[in-house]
């Protein structure tokens, strides 16, 4: 018996990977990938062309790069569920307009009417009943400092060089974030109780808390259609 069918995972399950920079999305999708045999989706950092001049000039970046990001993940959602499932995604298209275009607009890094374009998209293109939500968002969280560790251990330049102030603020909004989200069932993991950097082991208890909450919440929604 394989580990997805132990703990009971539907093969056409889509799993998202949300938290902030740093806390571990992308060692987390590589692992229940693995373990389950599952396609991944990760987020195009290296091919992205806005994202260096983003992080030197936020105010003439900003709306830009949100609608580049949009795109793409949107894009990348269409696939999964054309092929049926089976996917782990690396970050979340909820995150993009929930913490980042928010922040930039409320510090005045974008305008009032670029915020007003980009949030009447996010809501035409995601918010309906015709884009499909996955079955389950595992929230990654630990402390600030845990964090900041990860992002330079992780040992990118242009993070490196962005002020302390810039990741402390990501860090609460995202904690304001997922306190209020509702799109799909969430799953939280402290990364200190799971740390898939220093023992492979840590994914069985992951795995259970996923079959666990993805038979919980298909198993709701098919009571709430037959209402």
């Amino acid at each position: 018996m394989n580990l997805r069918e132990k703990y009971q995972i539907p093969n056409d399950s889509v799993i998202t990977i949300a938290g902030t920079v740093g806390v571990g999305k992308s060692t987390l999708t590589n692992a229940l990938a693995n373990a389950l045999q599952f396609k991944t989706s990760f987020e195009k950092v290296d091919t992205n062309p806005y994202l260096e001049n983003f992080y030197a000039d936020f105010e003439r970046w900003s709306f830009h790069l949100q609608i580049y990001f949009l795109a793409e993940r949107f894009k990348e959602q269409k696939k999964i569920f054309e092929y049926g499932g089976g996917f782990i995604q690396d970050r979340s298209i909820y995150e993009d307009t929930g913490i980042f275009a928010k922040m930039h607009f409320e510090n005045g890094t974008m305008s009032a009417t670029d915020y007003e374009t980009y949030t009447n998209l996010f809501e035409a293109m995601v918010m309906t009943p015709f884009f499909p939500h996955p079955d389950l968002l595992i929230y990654l969280e630990g402390t600030f400092d845990d964090v900041i560790d990860r992002i330079k251990l992780r040992g990118r330049q242009m993070e490196k060089d962005t002020p302390i102030s810039y990741w402390e603020e990501m860090y609460k909004r995202y904690d304001d974030w997922i306190n209020n989200f509702n799109a799909c069932p969430i799953l939280r993991i402290n990364i200190a109780d799971y740390d898939l950097l220093d023992t492979e082991s840590s994914i069985e208890p992951i795995l259970e808390k996923v079959g666990h909450f993805i038979h919980q919440s298909r198993h709701w929604n098919k009571r709430e259609l037959v209402k």
